[in-house]
């Protein structure tokens, strides 16, 4: 599909800019030898594996032959959903230093996992719960400073 290939081009090229862009981060004589770079960089890997595994998906289609899922991508319901999101995703930054990390990404992925989600509460909320606290337990052990919030720890 071509949409693919255009989605699997545009990440290839953004994981490549990004990846130059960490070259740009100076290094500082002092301390942790990786410094700032480790974690940009971390993150442009990510993006180079998710195309490899778009062109691999794509692959796998074309060689099985499978027509792809026809529908209006610009359907007015879908349109509704990213609207929504986009605006939730609005709010989620203002509230992320007053409520801080952990209170502020649980209340904003919880209603997102109950809708593309439906009727699995348990799941949700330990997703919701377990993402927030994991990452924020990874980001401390990295001394990322995140803001406390309300909870204050």
């Amino acid at each position: 599909m071509l949409i693919d290939r255009i989605i699997f081009v545009c990440t290839v090229i953004i994981a490549a800019l990004y990846l130059y862009g960490t070259t740009q981060i100076p290094t500082l004589e002092i301390g942790d030898p990786l410094g700032p770079k480790a974690f940009p960089r971390l993150l442009a890997v990510a993006m180079f594996i998710a195309a490899a595994m778009l062109a691999l998906e794509m692959w796998r289609n074309k060689a099985k032959n499978r027509q792809p899922i026809e529908g209006a991508p610009f359907e007015s319901r879908v349109m509704v959903v990213l609207a929504a999101v986009s605006v939730w995703t609005g709010l989620y930054y203002l509230m992320f230093v007053p409520l801080g990390y952990i209170v502020a990404t649980t209340l904003f992925l919880l209603p997102l996992t109950a809708y593309f989600n439906p009727r699995k509460w348990l799941a949700n909320v330990a997703t919701s719960l377990l993402f927030s606290i994991g990452t924020y337990w990874l980001f401390v052990k990295l001394d990322v400073a995140l803001p406390k919030g309300v909870l204050a720890i």
